[in-house]
C-alpha cells in the first residue's frame, strides 16, 4: 500500500474509533446505575439523569455539529469534540457528587454531538464515491451498529471489576490517541473564510427545539405524557422547530439550505434511520431489562449476551461494504434488513418461561445482527449519496441526529407500552408485558420496510459522483487548519 493509502486507512481507524466511542456511551451507563446509585447516594429521581444528559445533549447539538463542520473546517470541530468529550469523561470519573456526574455527561454529550458528524463528514471527503467510500462506510457501519451491544458488554465487565468509574475512565486514554492521530492524520479542509455566514436564528431555534422534544420524551415516561410539564416541553418543542422552519425559508444563509432537502435518496435515508436504531436502540433497551429482571442474568452475564449480536453486525456490514452495496444497492439491503429485524424481535417476543439462550434468545440476537449490519451502512451510504462536499457536514449531522430521536422516541415508547401492561396486570413485568413492547418494536421494523421500499430511489448503490466535491489536503501534524 503506498503513503497515501496508508494514510487513508489511518483516517479510517480514527474516524471509526471516534463512531465507536460516541456510539459506546449511549449505552455503557446502564448496567453501571445501580453501582453509581449505591456509591454517589443518587436518588431514584435523579438517576435517570446519568443517562438522559448524554442523549439530551447529542440529539440537541448533532444538526448544529455537523454544520459548524462545515463552516469552520471538520478537523477543528473533530478536534475540539475529541477533546471535550475526553475532559468530560474524566471528570465524570472523578466525580464525587450526582451534580458533577451529570453535568459531566451533558458535556459528554455536547463533545459527541462535535465529533460524530465531523468523523462522518471526514470519512465522506477522504473516500471517494462509489465503491471505494462504500467500502469504509461498511467498516464505520459495522463499528457503529456493534458498538451499542459491546456498550452493554463492557458496562458489565467494567463494573463487575475495576468499578464503574472506569466506564468513563476508559475515553480518556483512548481520547488522548485519538487527538494525536487527529492532528497527524486528518484532512485539512480548504475553508473559504468569505463563506462563513451563520445563521444564528435558525440554530438556536433548532437546537432549542430538539433539547425540548427529547427532554419532553424522557419526561414523559417517568412522569406521564399527560402531565403539564410534559405538554409544555412537546409544544415549547413545536413551536420551536416551526420557527427554525420559518427562519430556513427567508434566511440568506440557512443552517439547512433547502436545495439539500430536494436530494431524495437523503431525505429517505434520513427516515429510514430514525425507524432502524428507533427499533434497534428499544430492542436492546428491552431485552437487556428483560433478561436482568425475568431470566435472573447478571450484568456481565446480560452483556456478554450480546456479543452475538455485535459479531454478526460486524461482519454483515463488513460485507455491505466489500461490495454488496454496490452490486445489490442499498435500497434493497435496507429492506432486508428491516425485514429480519422484525423478525428475530418478533422470535423474542414468542419467549416462554424459562427461556434458554441457545434456542429462545441466541437466534433472535443472530437475526438482529445481522439486520443492522446491514441496515446501518447502507443509510450511511443513502444519507451521504449525492452530496455535494460543502453540505457533507451537514448531511452527516442530519442523519445522526435522526438516529437518536429515533432511539430517544423508540425507547419512550416501549418504556410506556412496558409500563402500562404493569401497571393494568398490577404486578411486577412479566413475560406478557414485555412481549407487548416486542411487538411494538416489530411494527416500527416493519414500518421501516414499507417506507425504505416506497422512498429509496431503485438505483441508489452509492456510485452517484459528488456536486462541486471538496478539494482536500492530507496533511501532517505540523500543517495548520
Amino acid at each position: 500500500m503506498d503513503s497515501f493509502g496508508a494514510r487513508k486507512g489511518m483516517i479510517l481507524v480514527l474516524v471509526c474509533l471516534a463512531q465507536f466511542m460516541v456510539v459506546l456511551d449511549i449505552a455503557i451507563v446502564n448496567v453501571a446505575l445501580p453501582s453509581i446509585q449505591q456509591d454517589l447516594g443518587v436518588r431514584q429521581s435523579t438517576l435517570q439523569w446519568v443517562v438522559v444528559a448524554y442523549g439530551l445533549f447529542l440529539g440537541g447539538f448533532l444538526l448544529l455539529g455537523g454544520r459548524l463542520g462545515d463552516l469552520l473546517g471538520r478537523r477543528r470541530v473533530f478536534l475540539a469534540g475529541l477533546a471535550l468529550f475526553s475532559g468530560a469523561s474524566l471528570v465524570a470519573g472523578l466525580a464525587q457528587s450526582a451534580e458533577v456526574l451529570i453535568s459531566a455527561r451533558a458535556f459528554q454529550g455536547l463533545g459527541a454531538a462535535l465529533l460524530a458528524p465531523a468523523a462522518l463528514s471526514i470519512l465522506a471527503v477522504t473516500f471517494a464515491e462509489g465503491r471505494e467510500r462504500n467500502a469504509a462506510l461498511g467498516i464505520f457501519g459495522a463499528v457503529g451498529a456493534s458498538s451499542a451491544s459491546i456498550g452493554v458488554i463492557a458496562s458489565g465487565l467494567l463494573t463487575d471489576g475495576p468499578g464503574w468509574r472506569w466506564i468513563f475512565f476508559i475515553n480518556v486514554p483512548i481520547g488522548v490517541l485519538l487527538i494525536a492521530l487527529a492532528a497527524r492524520f486528518a484532512p485539512v479542509d480548504r475553508v473559504d473564510p468569505g463563506s462563513r455566514r451563520y445563521d444564528a436564528a435558525g440554530a438556536a431555534t433548532v437546537t432549542g427545539g430538539l433539547l425540548m422534544l427529547v427532554y419532553g420524551l424522557n419526561r414523559g415516561v417517568d412522569h406521564g405524557w399527560g402531565s403539564a410539564t410534559t405538554l409544555a416541553l412537546f409544544a415549547g418543542a413545536v413551536i420551536l422547530l416551526a420557527t427554525f422552519a420559518w427562519v430556513e425559508s427567508w434566511a440568506s444563509s440557512p443552517l439547512v439550505p433547502r436545495a439539500i432537502l430536494k436530494n431524495r435518496t437523503m431525505v429517505a435515508a434520513d427516515l429510514a434511520s430514525f425507524l432502524l436504531f428507533g427499533a434497534f436502540f428499544s430492542f436492546i433497551f428491552l431485552g437487556s431489562l428483560m433478561m436482568q429482571q425475568l431470566l435472573d442474568y447478571s450484568p456481565t452475564r446480560t452483556g456478554v449476551a450480546w456479543l452475538a449480536t455485535s459479531i454478526t453486525a460486524f461482519a454483515a456490514a463488513s460485507v455491505v461494504g466489500a461490495g454488496l452495496a454496490s452490486s445489490v444497492g442499498v435500497k434493497r439491503l435496507a429492506i432486508v434488513g428491516f425485514v429480519l429485524l422484525a423478525l428475530g424481535v418478533a422470535w423474542l417476543a414468542r419467549l416462554p418461561q424459562g427461556a434458554d439462550y441457545p434456542t429462545d434468545l441466541l437466534p433472535a440476537f443472530l437475526l438482529a445482527g445481522i439486520a443492522i449490519g446491514l441496515s446501518a451502512p447502507s443509510v450511511q451510504i443513502g444519507a451521504l449519496s449525492g452530496v455535494s462536499g460543502a453540505d457533507v457536514g451537514l448531511a452527516s449531522g442530519l442523519v445522526e441526529t435522526m438516529r437518536e430521536i429515533g432511539g430517544a422516541i423508540g425507547i419512550a415508547v416501549v418504556s410506556t407500552v412496558l409500563a402500562a401492561r404493569v401497571e393494568n396486570a398490577g404486578e411486577t413485568a412479566s413475560f406478557e408485558a414485555f412481549r407487548s413492547a416486542f411487538l411494538v418494536i416489530v411494527g416500527l421494523a416493519a414500518a421501516g420496510a414499507l417506507l425504505a421500499g416506497l422512498t429509496f430511489p431503485r438505483n441508489v448503490q452509492g456510485s452517484e459522483v459528488l456536486a462541486g466535491g471538496d478539494e482536500m489536503v492530507l496533511v501532517g501534524s505540523t500543517s495548520a487548519d
